[in-house]
């Protein structure tokens, strides 16, 4: 059974997160941008049963509070190493979607010895996800790149848009966006989908988020915006990249530099027919793909 819970962290936020208990490898959950740890309700529900699945929402999401603004993935990253100390959860894998990946990666790269296996789903780059400024027609100028937060408070195309369906609670709008980047070519169940953009309003840090992702350079290389931290180079743990072969929001650029940032550490692989929600386009393969390097990497252990 799937429980909704909430804990308070030392640094006064309040986390919410949704648990099912199991005696076997703990999972940890990390959304992306415009969700919430109600995103992950069918994995949650089809997946092995023995497993104990813990999935959280970062600060300014879902069920969490939303005190001090965000403008890095690293305070996300230092939220979930509270988060992880309150529940006492250690030797588990992580599995983060999107922006979670993010934060997924610069938590393993910041806090070693907590987290034994890292999984990627349709992650953001290890260099950042680049935002640029965008025409009237909404099409991205690749010359010009956003380099500050009040740059991306400026953007009609993504910021204001959304921005304004999110104060308006318009989730036709909503809908429309996840139409056409996120599901496709498939869609959930119609009273999922409507909870999931009922969801989508909980949220309260969009352009943060943004600019957080614009600003993300664990790598080595200099992404266009700046230097790297080189962080990645602590990232010792196995790694499996899940990339959707049509996924329209990141690109194979992001996930081929994912994997030439991680090295022999990384294991790729890419899931046919889906694209930026695999848990929507093809949940069995997905969970395949889970199921079996968990497996993998538990045999290894022993």
């Amino acid at each position: 059974m799937i429980v909704q819970k909430q804990v308070k962290l030392p640094n006064g936020e309040t986390y919410g997160y949704r648990e099912r208990v199991g005696s076997g490898a703990t999972i940890l959950l990390i959304h992306g941008n415009m969700t919430s740890s109600k995103h992950w309700d069918l994995l949650m529900e089809n997946i092995d049963s023995s497993l104990h699945l813990v999935a959280v929402d970062m600060r300014g999401f879902g069920e969490s509070s939303y005190h001090e603004k965000i403008y890095s993935i690293k305070v996300l990253a230092d939220d979930i190493k509270l988060f992880v100390d309150e529940l006492k959860l250690s030797d588990f894998t992580i599995i983060g979607w999107s922006t979670g990946g993010a934060v997924a990666m610069q938590f393993v790269a910041e806090y070693p010895n907590f987290a034994k296996k890292l999984i990627l789903l349709a992650s953001a780059s290890t260099r950042g996800y680049p935002l640029f400024e965008t025409d009237e027609n909404g099409q991205p100028d690749l010359s010009k790149r956003l380099s500050s937060y009040e740059q991306v408070l400026q953007d009609k195309t993504r910021t204001i848009t959304i921005s304004h369906a999110y104060a308006s609670r318009n989730k036709e709008v909503l809908r429309m966006i996840w139409n056409y980047a996120i599901y496709h070519d498939n869609q959930p169940e119609a009273h999922r989908y409507e909870e999931y953009l009922e969801d989508m309003l909980t949220q309260r840090n969009y352009p943060e988020i943004l600019h957080a992702l614009n600003m993300f350079n664990i790598s080595h290389h200099h992404n266009g915006l700046k230097e790297g931290t080189g962080e990645v180079g602590n990232i010792n743990i196995p790694v499996l990249v899940l990339a959707g072969e049509n996924d329209l929001v990141i690109s194979e650029q992001m996930s081929k530099e994912v994997v030439e940032d991680l090295g022999e550490v990384a294991t790729f692989l890419s899931l046919k027919g889906c694209g930026h929600s695999a848990q929507v386009d093809d949940l069995p393969k997905l969970l395949q793909a889970i199921t079996t390097f968990i497996a993998k990497q538990e045999e290894q252990y022993k």
